[in-house]
């Protein structure tokens, strides 16, 4: 008896796991999505995220970062780690999306098809150098740590599938 309810108990936690996967131009293709539903999907960063740009003498704008003392310099950096949930605020055009991970729709990032990378959603720069990207955010120009550049949106497939399915079960009907 104790086995079934542990048994009853594992898998009640292994199917509210997420099932993460990579949010690819096929994968919006297959579901036929419009620009509203890609906005009421859930997204995930698959790496961590890390922006830093040199802090400027009286600026006061720290946007969920801190202000650290690198070679002598005052830096701000933002990290967003991996598994932080965004929402898409905009869709400039069929092959980028704009991603915001806080609650300010003006703090996004920019991600778009990577057809090296199995046309996943990966992050986009205006510029890569030394694998470091140059980025806006928030109105400011970052640059991103080199392991930034493997970050790209996930999408948790069961919601997906059980957005797109809705499934009921028949009970049956007795003759009276």
């Amino acid at each position: 008896m104790r086995n079934t309810f542990l048994l009853v108990i594992l898998l009640t936690f292994l199917s509210s796991c997420k099932n993460l996967v990579p949010y690819t131009d096929a994968m919006k293709k297959k579901y036929g999505w419009t620009e509203d539903q890609i906005k009421r999907i859930q997204f995930y960063v698959s790496h961590d995220i890390v922006l830093h740009r040199e802090a400027v003498k009286g600026s006061t704008d720290i946007v969920r970062g801190t202000i650290k003392n690198i070679r002598g310099s005052k830096v701000e950096e933002i990290i967003i780690p991996s598994g932080t949930k965004g929402v898409v605020t905009e869709i400039p055009n069929e092959k980028k999306l704009l991603v915001s991970f806080e609650l300010s729709d003006d703090r996004y990032l920019s991600f778009g098809v990577n057809p090296n990378a199995s046309d996943k959603y990966m992050l986009l720069a205006s510029d890569w150098k030394n694998e470091m990207g140059k980025v806006h955010y928030a109105g400011n120009e970052y640059y991103t740590e080199p392991d930034s550049k493997y970050a790209s949106l996930l999408v948790d497939l069961r919601k997906i599938e059980n957005m797109e399915v809705k499934q009921r079960v028949a009970k049956g009907r007795k003759i009276r």
